[in-house]
């Protein structure tokens, strides 16, 4: 007898959904054991176990980018990939690389670079490729262009919004928006490694123009002269000057 209500009290056990938890639908895979089974709560999708505090709360996950609002936003940077960069197109460079190719080789610039004590060399990478970002609204405003600092960073930071709220908000447009305030404000130690990079990657793309199409970039050299703020830019920038020969 004891063993008979053992199993109807073990039978009704597994039947009843702790009040505490979400309802978890199965999917159709009852019919096919070999196939697996995903849950998903009701309200939200579940991919971890729930985190629960002290007092036995649960905390709720930063919300991801849903896909729409992921591609929505990759789909507006895919502007970056086909605007050139405009002191290129002032001097009419042939080709000119476009702002995505000069993000992508800073990135490479902090993936290569020797690790610096106190910096962040992955958050280098993200920096660099966020840096430029708003100019897939605004476009690439240089000095020549007439615009005050003041009036380019009003825009630049209006179009950081706007693709902020495009990607809908949450942890990674945050993450965005605040790489690139840092970068802005040369607020931190990797803030000054990228602002290096950026001005390494424009002179060495210079020097590679003189060589492909003989002209001379002399004036973009000048722009950097002595603004370098880390050793590792001022190093680079004189082996990027020793590989330097003037056009005849």
């Amino acid at each position: 007898m004891r063993n008979v209500m053992n199993r109807i009290y073990f039978s009704k056990s597994l039947s009843l959904t702790p009040p505490h938890l979400p309802f978890f639908h199965l999917s159709a895979a009852a019919s096919s054991p070999n196939r697996a089974v995903h849950c998903m709560a009701d309200d939200s999708p579940l991919s971890q176990p729930p985190n629960r505090s002290g007092d036995g709360s649960v905390s709720v996950p930063p919300p991801s980018p849903s896909a729409s609002s992921a591609i929505d936003f990759l789909s507006l940077c895919s502007r970056l990939k086909t605007t050139p960069r405009a002191g290129w197109v002032k001097r009419d460079v042939k080709n000119p690389e476009s702002i995505a190719d000069h993000m992508y080789r800073m990135g490479l610039m902090a993936l290569v670079s020797s690790d610096i004590p106190g910096v962040n060399r992955d958050k280098c990478m993200k920096m660099a490729i966020v840096h430029d970002i708003a100019e897939a609204i605004v476009g690439d405003i240089t000095p020549s262009c007439g615009v005050s600092k003041e009036e380019k960073n009003r825009r630049e930071s209006e179009a950081l919004e706007h693709m902020c709220r495009l990607l809908g908000g949450g942890e990674r447009a945050e993450e965005i928006a605040e790489l690139w305030r840092e970068y802005e404000a040369n607020a931190s130690p990797e803030a000054k490694v990228v602002k290096d990079f950026d001005k390494l990657e424009m002179i060495l793309q210079a020097l590679e123009y003189e060589q492909e199409q003989g002209t001379d970039l002399e004036e973009f050299f000048q722009s950097t002269a002595g603004k370098f703020q880390t050793d590792i830019g001022k190093a680079w920038a004189l082996e990027i000057a020793s590989r330097r020969r003037k056009p005849q």
